[in-house]
């Protein structure tokens, strides 16, 4: 028996009042899922600055709706904010940003960030259910894997559930947009395995899973090269199917994967979390007994999640002969579960992953959740007829014709749902408690913003009224991570009103990433260096060096300082030899010298490749100032800085911009190349005099053609089927 008939016993032909009853009974189960979401997360609705990640991607929302209204494409642009600037859209899972800044040219950018965390979250058991119907589940099978996909909660914290995405929680915003593409990209992948018809859509939703949120796109892929095996009697057959799909879903997502495998040199490697379980994985120790005690579903309550997916991969392996369904969804679930042991368990093999070095592989619990769900749905359907058949056997066998009739298959019906609510009440308690600590918090952000908000807003507005550099407010290792605006950190809150700070360390694929993580605030080099032209502290707290007080508001006191400004002279005495991999450690000794207040710094060797010559090397240690900045013009967010600059002997003029290879650089109107300088900033070498430096990014450059190769692999897709049909008859 196939999955996609197990929904109901095997009856004579029903009315079509029953035919319609038994569609529109699952889709009643969905909407019971969809009405909870809709309800428990309305305080995500409410505008405050958030406390996790989603800041960063509300941001990026903004940045990428000013660069549409510009005329720009933000996979181009530079973004100017986090780590020093990046090409942040390149180098991250930037779709759901552009997608919601273009809707943002229209309404307000932050709204439409709000309303897309809050709608994709509440219906994703819409995509659920689809996904469940394209292996064949049957209706009530795919309802009720939707039903229990709002309620999963696991010990990391970071999967298909509600804490990866609320307020208090993780925020990973892009994460929740590939939720619903990855159940659709499996789907299809599953159809397009046995014919070729449903070939477009997998590759469609397989490219779109890539574009969502990279660690999701590999799961995508998964499946090609694991399910052609699933029926043997036909297996070269579907690993052609495989092949096709596989190198069509490849060429249509080179958009995405080109440039960022090309620039990849360029983006740094978070050397923080490098060697811990965020990054290797959790190991098949630490995996295996969540899973056995419930933690991967279920962490904080009775496992009632767990045992409708063990039921269901039970169910499966009963019927493993007879239901490819089954066997797909148990050898996916195996599969996902090995991979989240990551490097932790297997070590240096898992370099066969491509690009598995630049991700975090305790995400690929997303494949073991999203499995796990369609199983539970199996399990769920075995579980009811279990209770079903017992309860006819309670009535003589001519009288159990009922349930067959239009009453008893709705009596049957609402008395399932029912029951799957009681049932899953362990799990709808527990997060029914989580939201409404959410709400709490949230609710109390709010009542802390209308407090807080005018007192530090006067002060922000002075800052934009007289922009000379960024704002540094603490980082998230010292003073910073209890300076707050309610319960959010004031380097988060700049980041709510598009300040351009220092100190909200490690968000970006920036180089100045790491190294912005050892800023050390008693350096009074360091500030110049990263362009920091401000200080906002608590009024019962000194400057950290010094500098001279603008104003206090409330809590709140704002401190200009001296040598303020992005772009200044420095002498380069000697070289940095670093990676993207340690620029940040081997940046520290530096970043604790006195070099860098006296105006010097260094040329960086960087990936291995030859620095600069120094502009001081070899002989005698350089007297007295380099030069100075005589006028500054700084526009980042538009990827563009001009300066006067007079300079007393040759130079180096620095731009505290991160460096990436496509900022241009022009000395008295002519071009002129650009340098690397520690830690890893761009620079241009000028001789002595007076000399006007602009500083330009132009991006990446070769998008067009790679959208349309991508466009080509969809035509061809939905016209091959057409040509084929046309042979054949011929």
């Amino acid at each position: 028996m196939s999955a996609a008939e197990e929904d109901t016993p095997p009856t004579a032909p029903s009315p079509a009042s029953a035919r319609s009853l038994d569609r529109l009974g699952p889709w009643l189960l969905v909407a019971v899922a969809v009405a909870w979401g809709l309800w428990e997360l309305r305080p995500e609705l409410r505008a405050v600055p958030y406390l996790d990640d989603s800041s960063l991607h509300q941001q990026m929302v903004r940045v990428a709706a000013s660069r549409i209204r510009q005329g720009h494409l933000p996979l181009t642009s530079w973004f100017p904010y986090l780590g020093l600037g990046s090409p942040q859209y390149l180098h991250y899972q930037s779709l759901p940003s552009m997608v919601s800044g273009l809707i943002g040219t229209v309404f307000d950018p932050d709204a439409v960030f709000r309303w897309s965390l809050y709608l994709l979250l509440a219906l994703w058991p819409i995509s659920v259910y689809w996904g469940g119907r394209l292996f064949g589940l049957g209706r009530w099978t795919a309802a009720s894997a939707a039903a229990v996909s709002p309620f999963l909660a696991s010990a990391a914290g970071i999967g298909y559930e509600t804490k990866a995405y609320v307020w208090v929680g993780y925020g990973v915003w892009t994460q929740l947009w590939a939720a619903w593409a990855l159940p659709l990209a499996w789907g299809f992948t599953y159809r397009a395995l046995s014919s070729l018809r449903a070939a477009l859509p997998a590759v469609f939703f397989s490219m779109l899973t890539v574009a969502l949120h990279f660690e999701t796109g590999y799961l995508a892929f998964v499946p090609l090269v694991v399910w052609p095996f699933l029926v043997p009697s036909d297996v070269w057959r579907r690993l052609g199917r495989a092949l096709v799909v596989g190198v069509a879903a490849l060429l249509a997502s080179a958009w995405v994967i080109v440039p960022l495998l090309d620039q990849s040199h360029w983006a740094a490697r978070n050397q923080v979390l490098g060697g811990t379980g965020l990054e290797n994985g959790y190991g098949a120790r630490q995996v295996l007994s969540w899973l056995f005690t419930g933690q991967i579903y279920d962490a904080g309550r009775w496992p009632v999640v767990t045992v409708l997916v063990g039921v269901g991969l039970a169910v499966c392996l009963a019927r493993w002969r007879t239901s490819v369904a089954g066997r797909a969804l148990v050898s996916i679930w195996v599969v996902t579960l090995l991979m989240t042991f990551g490097r932790t368990t297997f070590g240096s093999l898992y370099r066969i992953v491509p690009g598995s070095s630049d991700i975090f592989i305790r995400r690929f619990q997303m494949g073991l959740q999203l499995s796990g769900i369609l199983l539970a749905g199996i399990g769920v359907v075995f579980l009811g007829r279990l209770v079903l058949d017992a309860a006819l056997r309670l009535f003589p066998e001519e009288r159990r014709t009922w349930v067959s009739e239009p009453a008893g298959r709705g009596l049957v019906a609402a008395a399932g749902i029912v029951a799957l609510v009681i049932v899953l009440a362990p799990a709808w308690s527990a997060l029914d408690s989580y939201d409404g600590h959410n709400a709490t918090n949230v609710g109390l952000q709010a009542e802390a913003d209308g407090q807080h908000d005018p007192q530090i807003d006067r002060l922000l507005a002075y800052v934009r009224a007289h922009p000379h550099g960024r704002v540094y407010a603490g980082l998230p290792t010292n003073w910073g991570q209890d300076f707050l605006v309610g319960a959010v950190p004031v380097f988060k809150y700049l980041e709510s009103k598009n300040i351009d700070e220092v100190g909200y360390t490690l968000r970006t694929a920036s180089l100045m990433t790491d190294p912005e993580y050892f800023f050390d605030e008693s350096n009074p080099g360091d500030y110049p260096l990263f362009g920091i032209g401000y200080l906002i502290t608590p009024n019962t707290m000194a400057p950290p060096v010094p500098a001279e007080r603008v104003g206090c508001s409330g809590t709140y006191c704002l401190w200009a300082l001296p040598h303020s400004g992005y772009i200044h002279v420095y002498d380069t005495t000697g070289v940095l030899t670093a990676t993207r991999a340690d620029v940040g450690s081997q940046s520290q000794t530096l970043l604790a010298s006195p070099l860098l207040g006296r105006a010097r710094d260094l040329t960086v060797a960087f990936n291995g490749q030859a620095a600069a010559p120094p502009t001081a090397g070899g002989g005698a240690a350089p007297e007295g100032s380099p030069g100075r900045v005589l006028t500054e013009h700084a526009d980042l967010a538009n990827g563009v800085a001009r300066a006067v600059v007079r300079t007393n002997r040759k130079a180096t003029v620095v731009l505290s911009a991160s460096y990436d290879p496509g900022w241009r650089a022009t000395v008295n109107g002519h071009p002129a190349p650009t340098v690397m300088v520690a830690p890893a900033l761009v620079g241009v070498v000028v001789g002595p005099g007076v000399h006007t430096v602009a500083f330009s990014y132009g991006g990446y450059g070769s998008y067009g053609p790679l959208f349309a190769l991508a466009i080509a692999v969809f035509v061809v897709l939905a016209v091959a089927p057409l040509v084929w049909r046309r042979v054949r008859r011929a």
